[in-house]
């Protein structure tokens, strides 16, 4: 089975070696590498052009935002099944990958998921948040669920049919194509109850009160585009079920 990793990036020079370097250094090696640099200026294509020998394709060209420049990379993918990191996050051991083919194939499944924990920005050691998913299953996303994106593998062919990121949404568009994918085509899934993802904080969704209002109300639009009933209350669930990830975070990286 080939992976296709894409990690896209901007101005990421202070971050994305060690993403880098973290895909470089899975012990599965039937890896397809795709970087997506959406033309930086602070020097982070001279880091990626250090590692070009090891990326199977590298696209450096101006894009729309995050989601079109993750869309250029399924686009280009060509792997069984395709998997995101972003610049600023990286793997918690090097038998992630490794792991992820494993269920995918004795569970003969359409995607796998697992647990996320972030960390601060300038001290990868200080756990801030533990997110830690369960089981799909239907009606959860009613209830406010959903799973951790960044951890999120799907066959290629499942982009193929249903298609790819909704880039009318700025912010969101990951929970719009998760909810696509699982709540209204019901694609079958996986949960790996362990950390596949460690992200540093700062991402946009919580980065404001403006994003914070912008992320809700295409929260809500992505129940209206698939046509489900449920949105408005589920977006005040989806709210409150992030608190217990700040919470109970102690023993987040020891799991």
């Amino acid at each position: 089975m080939k992976v296709s990793i894409v990690t896209s990036v901007y101005n990421g020079n202070g971050t994305i070696e060690e993403c880098i370097s973290s895909v470089l250094n899975q012990s599965y090696r039937n890896i397809e590498y795709i970087v997506v640099d959406g033309k930086s200026n602070d020097g982070t294509t001279d880091v990626i052009k250090k590692y070009k020998k090891h990326i199977a394709k590298i696209i450096n060209e101006p894009d729309k935002g995050l989601y079109d420049a993750l869309n250029k990379g399924i686009e280009a993918a060509t792997g069984d099944v395709v998997g995101f990191l972003h610049s600023d996050d990286f793997y918690p051991h090097e038998n992630v990958i490794q792991n992820v083919v494993s269920h995918m194939n004795n569970c003969d499944i359409d995607s796998c998921y697992g647990d996320l924990v972030y960390v601060a920005k300038r001290d990868r050691t200080k756990i801030v948040r533990y997110w830690k998913s369960a089981p799909f299953n239907d009606g959860l996303f009613k209830k406010g669920w959903m799973p951790p994106h960044p951890t999120f593998f799907v066959k290629r062919e499942i982009y193929t049919r249903y298609g790819s990121f909704n880039t009318q949404f700025k912010i969101a568009a990951d929970y719009e194509l998760m909810l696509r994918f699982l709540a209204k085509n019901n694609i079958s899934s996986h949960y790996i109850p362990e950390i596949l993802v460690i992200m540093r904080t700062g991402g946009r969704s919580n980065k404001s009160l403006k994003n914070i209002l912008i992320t809700s109300r295409e929260d809500y639009n992505a129940w209206k585009v698939n046509n489900i009933k449920g949105g408005f209350h589920s977006i005040l669930l989806k709210k409150l079920c992030k608190i217990p990830q700040f919470i109970n975070k102690s023993n987040g990286l020891h799991k």
